[in-house]
């Protein structure tokens, strides 16, 4: 998918690992898209929050995160109990769109697929994850090297790694790719609207949830 950077569209961390606020809670981006936005559904009372959208080589958007829960910091503390500190759900929501030539004609864009939101969905979990017994130093490397790897599983939804998980979207069952890792739980699927829906967590059960189209973006501004 040829967006504007590789990596998910997140705010980007300040020292000590706690997003910069000014670098999101824009609506704008959201409200040029001409695609509808998803969320979890209204099952889920806590807050809500806008992320960043990532556009391509052309301008236009192609994808967007809304958050869930409380507002995750890189590192992922552990409550006295050995649960996360953190419980949060994003859902990542990507226009379905086929192979198709650049604004300016010089060449193709990429087409967007269920492996786009895995990747999507994947590489944003590991945005806000941090080994605990990992020098600052290192995090780099090792971070380059998760993302190939979420790459890889991305391309991969057939294989060992995920499994089936069947959950509503707008009220209807829906086939769900899934799979869990030390750092949390990714998933993607198809919506009936036209997107791609990915979703990661932490603390919080993928099994419970619902997603369900956002009325009015517009409301999170």
């Amino acid at each position: 998918m040829e967006t504007t950077s590789r990596a998910v569209a997140q705010a980007p961390a300040a020292e000590g690992g706690q997003q910069v606020p000014s670098a999101r809670r824009t609506v704008d981006g959201y409200l040029q898209a001409p695609f509808p936005w998803y969320g979890l559904d209204e099952a889920f009372t806590g807050p809500r929050w806008l992320m960043q959208v990532g556009t391509a080589a052309d301008g236009a958007v192609e994808h967007g995160s809304i958050g869930h829960g409380d507002e995750p910091s890189v590192k992922n503390e552990v409550g006295s109990a050995g649960e996360p500190r953190e419980k949060f759900a994003v859902v990542v929501t990507v226009a379905a769109n086929p192979s198709r030539r650049s604004a300016d004609g010089t060449g193709l864009l990429e087409a967007t697929s269920v492996s786009s939101a895995a990747w999507l969905a994947g590489v944003g979990l590991l945005s806000f994850t941090w080994p605990g017994q990992m020098d600052h130093s290192l995090r780099d490397d090792w971070l380059e090297q998760q993302t190939e790897t979420a790459w890889a599983l991305a391309d991969d939804l057939a294989g060992p790694e995920w499994s089936t998980l069947s959950l509503p979207v707008d009220g209807v069952p829906t086939p769900f790719h899934y799979r869990e890792s030390e750092f949390g739980w990714v998933l993607a699927g198809s919506t009936q609207a036209g997107v791609h829906v990915g979703a990661y967590g932490r603390g919080m059960s993928a099994y419970g949830l619902g997603f369900a189209m956002i009325k009015d973006i517009g409301t999170y501004a």
